[in-house]
């Protein structure tokens, strides 16, 4: 006995409706004229990669730091205004943000 026969017996009057389909509309991030720097950084022996300058909302920042993270499979995080990866990924995410349509300067190294 599934879930919906189990609701039928304990509400036989009730009618089903039909599901509404909701449309998704692609945020789209706001693309600057002044680049982005994305530099290394070695933290408490650790190498790092730190992306600043962003004129952007945070949470375009924010979205825009889950997708390097998703495509490159790394950790990282979001802090005071600057997206921090844990590794060197300068070259992959320099290429990521150029698709984006962003401006990248290479910064140390």
């Amino acid at each position: 006995m599934d879930l919906q026969d189990q609701l039928k017996n304990l509400f036989p009057d009730h009618q089903i409706a039909p599901e509404e389909k909701v449309e998704e509309v692609a945020h789209e991030l706001y693309v600057q004229k002044e680049p982005m720097i994305c530099k290394f950084e070695k933290r408490k022996g650790k190498a790092t990669t730190i992306i600043e300058g962003y004129e952007g909302t945070d949470e375009d920042f924010k979205i825009l730091a889950k997708e390097i993270k998703t495509k490159l499979s790394v950790g990282g995080s979001f802090k005071d205004a600057s997206i921090i990866i844990q590794g060197d990924y300068r070259d992959k995410i320099m290429q990521i943000l150029k698709e984006k349509g962003f401006k990248v300067k290479r910064v140390g190294g």
